[in-house]
């Protein structure tokens, strides 16, 4: 699982280090660049409620080997050449990563019950990981065999995870078939469970409508920043373009210190929603930070990494957690990304435009604040608080039963 999750955002950075030569090679301007960062985060929202129905249809562990053939097609076809093919496999990626993005918290309900948290950590920081390393190793690859063989080279890591996930279903298929007959031989076959009533539509669920505006205001948040946060380093410290460029590593590496910190502070607080609301907190030290004290701009860009890489955690989390059988946990996964990142894509455009309109970055920062605290207000009662006791806590088909919160 892991292993997939590196190929879940890697190919979507791994063009940056590379726009110079596509512009040259492929003669297009920005706007067709911009094409190629925006529409994957646009598919993201856009496709996933279609990824839901197909994982319905094909079950979790197929859909996850979907994911990836998507991606490795995608990749292969925009190296390929033309500006047409280039927008076309970056819609193919963007289909593949998005079923990959609604099936994984599926995944770890199902097959994680016990160590849910930890493991949609691991989940989380090998989606930085993955662009860490793609952002890192495609220009220096690209100087030694061209940028299309860099960015198809890619595809060899996609297909190692499609590797290891078809030998692990394979295992998990064998093992499960050898436990049913084995118990069928010792006359221990216990009886069917009785059906549980099924789980209406998550978008009835408040719970399921709070924690998708949180997402909104985390996606948004990330995408912004994520844009222009080296233009405006550059333009308000007066520092170089490539210096300004170390925020961003700051930014995506610190992630994964958010993504254990959070699994951490939901087993010893025992509220998500105080978690998630330590994490807007964080979040918060950004745009703040930038506007009171903006020569301490490691410190804020650190503690941001932190906080959006434990945003995107808790959230999860709180997904799994406030589902009531694994229906649901499909449904509102692709509920809250599919509103979320829809609106997400919009991050960039919004936060430029009103850099220009306003000539400067503290009406941009005003904005990402109140995303943040669009965050806040929404996801804290919707995260959940201690896991409910007694009658409670046996309705229905528990995703994980380490504890759940209410469901709201």
């Amino acid at each position: 699982m892991l292993l997939v999750a590196l190929n879940l955002r890697g190919p979507l950075v791994a063009i940056a280090p590379v726009v110079d030569d596509l512009r040259r090679d492929l003669a297009v301007g920005a706007g067709t660049i911009g094409l190629l960062t925006s529409i994957p985060v646009l598919c993201f929202g856009l496709a996933a409620p279609l990824a839901s129905l197909l994982i319905a249809r094909t079950g979790v562990h197929r859909a996850v080997l979907v994911s990836m053939g998507g991606v490795l097609l995608g990749t292969l076809l925009r190296s390929t050449g033309s500006p047409a093919t280039a927008i076309a496999g970056t819609v193919v990626i963007g289909l593949g990563i998005t079923v990959g993005n609604v099936v994984v918290p599926v995944v770890i309900g199902r097959d994680f019950p016990g160590a849910t948290n930890v493991v949609m950590a691991a989940y989380t920081a090998a989606l930085n990981l993955g662009s860490t390393v793609t952002s890192a190793l495609t220009a220096p690859l690209a100087d030694l065999i061209g940028w299309r063989a860099a960015l198809a080279g890619w595809g060899l890591l996609v297909a190692v995870a499609g590797v290891v996930w078809t030998a692990a279903l394979r295992r998990h298929v064998a093992r499960t078939e050898a436990a049913a007959a084995a118990a069928e031989e010792a006359g221990d076959v216990a009886p069917p469970p009785p059906a549980a009533a099924p789980a209406g539509p998550p978008w009835r669920r408040p719970v399921a409508w709070g924690l998708l505006i949180a997402f909104t205001g985390q996606a948004f948040s990330y995408y912004g920043i994520t844009a222009w946060l080296p233009s405006l380093l550059a333009d308000e410290q007066g520092l170089s373009r490539s210096a300004a460029g170390v925020s961003s590593s700051l930014f995506q590496l610190l992630a994964i210190v958010g993504a254990f910190a959070v699994p951490a502070l939901v087993a010893w607080w025992g509220r998500p929603s105080l978690v998630l609301l330590a994490v807007t907190g964080l979040w918060a030290t950004l745009p703040l930070g930038l506007l009171f004290a903006p020569s301490l701009w490691p410190l804020w860009c650190s503690l941001a990494g932190a906080a959006q890489g434990g945003g995107i955690t808790i959230i999860f989390i709180a997904i799994v957690r406030r589902s009531r059988d694994l229906t649901e946990n499909r449904r509102m996964s692709a509920m809250v990304q599919g509103g979320g990142y829809t609106v997400a894509a919009t991050g960039p455009l919004v936060i430029g435009a009103l850099h220009d309109a306003s000539g400067g970055w503290t009406a941009p920062l005003l904005v990402i604040l109140g995303a943040v605290a669009v965050m806040a207000v929404a996801g804290t009662p919707a995260a959940g608080g201690r896991p409910a006791a007694g009658p409670a806590d046996v309705e229905g088909p528990a995703v994980v039963p380490s504890g759940r919160g209410s469901h709201g």
